[in-house]
């Protein structure tokens, strides 16, 4: 009698365990079949509000909500069996307070069953994410470019080139990583910054537009994949162009249809009797 085993899943300690080690592979995952596919090669699946832009059409992550994020988060949950799953904090959901981000932390790893969330600020957010870490909820921290503070920071833009800017960054990371995050994102920092701040705490950094320095990498799948060409960040690296397979595919669908070529029998359910 054969017995299956179970895939054990990587774990927030388990990614704490690897600063300055193996680097950690991540990659955003908003639906369940990319979740299977991505899943054996991934350390983490992060659910990232980046969905509103990438998946809703949003000109930017403040519109997305909590049960957009819980619904995506639960598909990407179910369709993975090794990778840790990260589900990011919406806009307005966790800056109140500290009690604030607990109640829709806890109802967001209730509802999904995901290993931790993802909340973006510095030195601002340190006291909540004690607050929420104190109480068994796994942070991971996102510091230097914001893209819920887009416009407080007056659009996309790097960050850290100026020199108090630069040690704005350091500090807002040896906040979070004494608050206790078990990890965090270095989004579009220069990079002699985000090498610098790599090596000065504890925790292992998750770049995307930092540094090869850190100690693990994300990008959005759609980026990795072609699918969304709204934009291209500087930082970004196409590992395939599936657009233009997808509007073949849709090209000759749709000729076949108009040409009533398709469907032919063998697509169809028992030919009517003559």
């Amino acid at each position: 009698m054969s017995v299956e085993v179970k895939t054990k899943r990587v774990t927030t300690r388990d990614i704490r365990a690897r600063k300055g080690g193996e680097p950690v592979v991540v990659l955003t995952a908003y639906t369940a079949p990319i979740a299977r596919l991505l899943d054996p090669h991934c350390d983490i699946l992060l659910v990232g509000d980046s969905l509103g832009m990438v998946v809703y059409g949003m000109d930017t992550t403040l519109g997305v909500t909590l049960d957009m994020m819980i619904n995506h988060g639960r598909a990407v949950v179910r369709s993975s069996s090794r990778a840790c799953v990260v589900v990011d904090m919406p806009f307005g959901s966790y800056q109140e307070s500290p009690e604030q981000a607990f109640r829709n932390s806890a109802r967001v790893m209730a509802e999904t069953g995901c290993a931790a969330v993802k909340l973006e600020g510095g030195r601002e957010m340190a006291e909540t994410i004690r607050f929420l870490t104190e109480r068994c909820v796994p942070v991971m921290a996102h510091i230097g470019l914001k893209p819920q503070a887009v416009h407080a920071a007056g659009g996309f833009r790097a960050q850290g080139r100026i020199d108090a800017e630069a040690e704005a960054i350091r500090a807002d990371a040896r906040a979070i990583a004494d608050a206790g995050a078990f990890s965090v994102v270095v989004e579009g920092t220069v990079e002699p910054v985000a090498r610098a701040l790599s090596a000065e705490i504890a925790i292992p950094t998750i770049g995307i537009g930092a540094s090869a320095a850190c100690d693990g990498q994300v990008l959005v799948i759609d980026d990795v994949l072609g699918l969304f060409d709204d934009f291209t960040p500087k930082f970004v690296k196409r590992y395939a162009d599936l657009r233009p397979i997808i509007t073949e595919a849709a090209e000759r669908y749709a000729a076949e249809v108009k040409a009533r070529s398709f469907p032919g029998p063998e697509h169809c359910f028992g030919q009517a009797k003559k």
